[in-house]
C-alpha cells in the first residue's frame, strides 16, 4: 500500500468530526497519481496554525456530538493525538509528513507518495551501488560511509563522493559529525 491505511482514516475522520456543517461545502478526498488530498470545510481553532497540529495539543472538536460517536466506534483513540499520529504513521511508512494547510476556508491534508519509487530511481541517474544503498536505507533508515564501503567493496573515497553525489541530488541528508556522521532519507 502506497499510503498509510490509518493516516488516510484519520484524516477523514477529522474532516467529518471538525468540519463545519453551517458551510455549503462537502468534504472531499481527491486523488492524484502523486498525492491524496482530503479537504474539510472548516477551519482551525482560533489561535492555533497548521504547526500546532504536529505538537501535542488539546481536543477541541467542532462537533463534540460527532466526536463521542467516533470514539465509541474506536474511529478515534486517543483525543488530540490524531494529526501527531499521522505524522509518525506517514514516517514510518516511508513517506513525506503530511503537509497541512489552512485556507482560510478550508483545512487539507495532503499525503505524498514516497520519492523512492522504483521509476525514480531509475530517472535519478545513480550507479548501481547508489541504488543499492536507497534499498538498504529503506530497510535500515541511515547508513554510514564504513557501512557502504563494506557493503559495496569499495574505497573510502567512492563511498564519500557516491553519498555526497546522493546528499547534492537531495535524495538523502547527512548528519553527525566526523566518525560519527551517517546518512538518512529527510523524511
Amino acid at each position: 500500500m502506497e499510503y498509510p491505511l490509518d493516516a488516510v482514516r484519520e484524516a477523514i475522520t477529522n474532516a467529518v468530526v471538525h468540519r463545519d456543517y453551517q458551510s455549503t461545502s462537502n468534504v472531499q478526498i481527491r486523488i492524484f497519481d502523486d498525492r491524496i488530498e482530503v479537504w474539510n470545510p472548516g477551519t482551525l481553532p482560533e489561535g492555533w496554525t497548521v504547526d500546532t497540529l504536529k505538537e501535542e495539543h488539546e481536543s477541541k472538536p467542532f462537533n463534540p456530538l460527532l466526536a463521542r460517536m467516533f470514539f465509541l466506534i474506536k474511529f478515534i483513540e486517543k483525543w488530540g493525538r490524531g494529526t501527531i499520529d499521522m505524522v509518525e504513521d506517514c514516517i514510518e511508512h516511508g513517506i513525506p509528513e503530511p503537509d497541512f494547510k489552512d485556507t482560510g476556508t478550508s483545512l487539507v491534508v495532503t499525503f505524498r507518495k514516497s520519492k523512492l519509487t522504483d521509476g525514480y530511481r531509475e530517472e535519478l541517474d545513480l550507479n548501481e551501488r547508489q541504488k543499492k544503498a536507497m534499498v538498504y536505507l529503506m530497510q535500515h533508515k541511515k547508513i554510514t560511509r564504513s557501512k557502504y564501503e563494506s557493503l559495496f567493496d569499495c574505497s573510502k573515497k567512492t563511498a564519500y563522493n557516491d553519498l555526497q553525489d546522493l546528499v547534492d541530488k537531495e535524495i538523502i541528508n547527512r548528519k553527525g559529525k566526523g566518525k560519527n556522521t551517517y546518512y538518512i532519507f529527510p523524511y
